[in-house]
Protein backbone atom coordinates (compact mmCIF):
# COMPACT_ATOMS: atom_id res chain seq x y z
CA UNK A 1 0.00 0.00 0.00
CA UNK A 2 1.43 3.33 -1.06
CA UNK A 3 0.41 6.90 -0.29
CA UNK A 4 1.59 9.23 -3.05
CA UNK A 5 2.22 12.93 -2.66
CA UNK A 6 2.75 13.88 -6.30
CA UNK A 7 2.77 17.63 -5.94
CA UNK A 8 2.24 20.38 -3.40
CA UNK A 9 -1.51 19.89 -3.09
CA UNK A 10 -2.56 16.30 -3.89
CA UNK A 11 -2.26 13.13 -1.83
CA UNK A 12 -3.37 9.86 -3.45
CA UNK A 13 -4.17 6.54 -1.77
CA UNK A 14 -5.94 3.72 -3.64
CA UNK A 15 -8.96 5.38 -5.28
CA UNK A 16 -8.93 8.32 -2.85
CA UNK A 17 -7.71 11.78 -3.82
CA UNK A 18 -7.14 14.14 -0.89
CA UNK A 19 -6.28 17.82 -0.93
CA UNK A 20 -3.10 18.42 1.04
CA UNK A 21 -0.37 20.96 1.56
CA UNK A 22 3.40 20.49 1.90
CA UNK A 23 6.27 22.72 3.00
CA UNK A 24 6.08 26.43 2.12
CA UNK A 25 9.12 26.01 -0.16
CA UNK A 26 7.97 22.76 -1.77
CA UNK A 27 9.56 19.31 -1.90
CA UNK A 28 13.34 18.85 -1.75
CA UNK A 29 15.89 16.06 -2.07
CA UNK A 30 18.23 18.06 0.18
CA UNK A 31 16.07 18.67 3.25
CA UNK A 32 17.72 20.84 5.93
CA UNK A 33 16.46 21.84 9.37
CA UNK A 34 14.32 24.97 9.12
CA UNK A 35 14.25 25.17 5.29
CA UNK A 36 10.43 24.91 5.03
CA UNK A 37 10.77 22.01 2.55
CA UNK A 38 9.14 18.60 2.67
CA UNK A 39 11.66 15.79 2.14
CA UNK A 40 11.50 13.86 -1.13
CA UNK A 41 11.56 10.04 -0.90
CA UNK A 42 9.70 6.97 0.33
CA UNK A 43 9.11 6.53 4.05
CA UNK A 44 7.19 4.32 6.47
CA UNK A 45 4.48 5.67 8.71
CA UNK A 46 5.14 5.46 12.42
CA UNK A 47 3.02 6.27 15.47
CA UNK A 48 -0.20 8.27 15.43
CA UNK A 49 -0.40 10.84 18.24
CA UNK A 50 -3.68 12.54 19.14
CA UNK A 51 -5.35 14.90 21.63
CA UNK A 52 -7.85 12.75 23.53
CA UNK A 53 -9.64 15.85 24.79
CA UNK A 54 -10.37 16.90 21.19
CA UNK A 55 -10.48 13.65 19.19
CA UNK A 56 -12.60 10.86 20.62
CA UNK A 57 -12.32 8.00 18.16
CA UNK A 58 -9.52 7.13 15.74
CA UNK A 59 -9.72 3.92 13.77
CA UNK A 60 -6.31 2.79 12.54
CA UNK A 61 -4.01 -0.21 12.38
CA UNK A 62 -1.01 2.00 13.24
CA UNK A 63 0.32 2.34 16.77
CA UNK A 64 -1.49 5.12 18.58
CA UNK A 65 -0.64 7.31 21.60
CA UNK A 66 -2.39 10.11 23.43
CA UNK A 67 -0.59 13.45 23.45
CA UNK A 68 0.18 14.66 26.96
CA UNK A 69 0.91 18.31 27.88
CA UNK A 70 4.52 17.37 28.64
CA UNK A 71 5.25 15.95 25.16
CA UNK A 72 7.53 17.64 22.66
CA UNK A 73 9.61 16.71 19.62
CA UNK A 74 13.29 17.69 19.75
CA UNK A 75 14.30 19.87 16.79
CA UNK A 76 17.72 20.87 18.16
CA UNK A 77 20.33 19.42 15.76
CA UNK A 78 23.03 19.67 18.44
CA UNK A 79 21.09 17.65 21.03
CA UNK A 80 21.48 13.86 21.33
CA UNK A 81 17.67 13.52 21.33
CA UNK A 82 17.38 15.29 17.94
CA UNK A 83 14.29 14.23 15.99
CA UNK A 84 12.66 12.22 18.75
CA UNK A 85 9.85 12.44 21.28
CA UNK A 86 10.93 14.19 24.48
CA UNK A 87 9.51 15.52 27.69
CA UNK A 88 9.22 19.30 27.25
CA UNK A 89 12.31 20.98 28.68
CA UNK A 90 13.18 24.69 28.40
CA UNK A 91 16.83 23.78 27.83
CA UNK A 92 16.08 21.72 24.70
CA UNK A 93 14.71 23.29 21.50
CA UNK A 94 11.53 21.45 20.62
CA UNK A 95 8.18 21.48 18.89
CA UNK A 96 5.29 21.27 21.39
CA UNK A 97 2.86 18.49 20.56
CA UNK A 98 0.15 19.71 22.98
CA UNK A 99 -0.84 22.92 21.19
CA UNK A 100 -3.56 25.54 21.53
CA UNK A 101 -4.25 25.45 17.79
CA UNK A 102 -5.58 22.27 16.23
CA UNK A 103 -2.63 21.35 13.98
CA UNK A 104 -1.48 18.50 16.18
CA UNK A 105 -4.86 17.24 17.38
CA UNK A 106 -3.87 14.28 15.18
CA UNK A 107 -0.41 13.69 13.77
CA UNK A 108 1.36 10.77 12.13
CA UNK A 109 5.13 10.55 12.43
CA UNK A 110 6.82 9.98 9.07
CA UNK A 111 9.96 7.84 9.34
CA UNK A 112 12.28 10.52 8.02
CA UNK A 113 15.73 10.86 9.66
CA UNK A 114 14.53 8.96 12.75
CA UNK A 115 16.99 6.07 13.19
CA UNK A 116 20.45 7.48 13.85
CA UNK A 117 19.31 11.00 12.93
CA UNK A 118 21.78 13.13 11.03
CA UNK A 119 22.05 16.62 12.59
CA UNK A 120 20.55 19.44 10.50
CA UNK A 121 18.93 17.00 8.04
CA UNK A 122 15.43 17.80 9.30
CA UNK A 123 13.15 16.81 12.14
CA UNK A 124 9.49 16.58 13.14
CA UNK A 125 8.22 15.53 9.71
CA UNK A 126 4.58 14.64 10.28
CA UNK A 127 1.24 14.30 8.58
CA UNK A 128 -0.94 16.69 10.59
CA UNK A 129 -4.08 18.80 10.37
CA UNK A 130 -4.76 22.05 8.53
CA UNK A 131 -7.77 24.29 8.18
CA UNK A 132 -6.36 26.83 5.73
CA UNK A 133 -4.04 24.80 3.45
CA UNK A 134 -1.19 27.29 3.84
CA UNK A 135 2.32 25.87 3.44
CA UNK A 136 3.85 24.03 6.40
CA UNK A 137 7.34 24.07 7.91
CA UNK A 138 8.04 20.77 6.09
CA UNK A 139 5.17 18.46 7.03
CA UNK A 140 2.21 17.27 5.00
CA UNK A 141 -1.16 18.56 6.20
CA UNK A 142 -4.73 17.42 5.49
CA UNK A 143 -8.11 18.46 6.78
CA UNK A 144 -9.44 16.51 9.77
CA UNK A 145 -12.01 14.36 7.94
CA UNK A 146 -9.52 13.33 5.24
CA UNK A 147 -6.84 12.40 7.78
CA UNK A 148 -9.36 10.30 9.74
CA UNK A 149 -10.35 8.49 6.52
CA UNK A 150 -6.70 7.94 5.57
CA UNK A 151 -5.93 6.49 9.01
CA UNK A 152 -8.72 3.91 8.59
CA UNK A 153 -7.17 2.75 5.29
CA UNK A 154 -3.47 2.48 6.12
CA UNK A 155 -1.58 -0.20 8.02
CA UNK A 156 1.93 -0.80 9.39
CA UNK A 157 3.23 -1.73 5.93
CA UNK A 158 1.96 1.43 4.23
CA UNK A 159 4.64 3.68 2.77
CA UNK A 160 4.41 7.32 1.78
CA UNK A 161 6.17 8.41 -1.40
CA UNK A 162 6.82 12.13 -1.72
CA UNK A 163 7.96 13.26 -5.17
Amino acid sequence: MLIKVKNKDTLLFDDFIFRCVVGKKGISEKKREGDFCTPKGSFKLQTVYYRHDRIKNIETKLNIKRIQPSMGWCNDPLNKKYNSLIKVNKKIKHEKLYRKDNKYDILVVIDYNLRKPIPFRGSAIFIHLTKNFKGTAGCIALNKMDLLILLKLVNKNTMIKIF
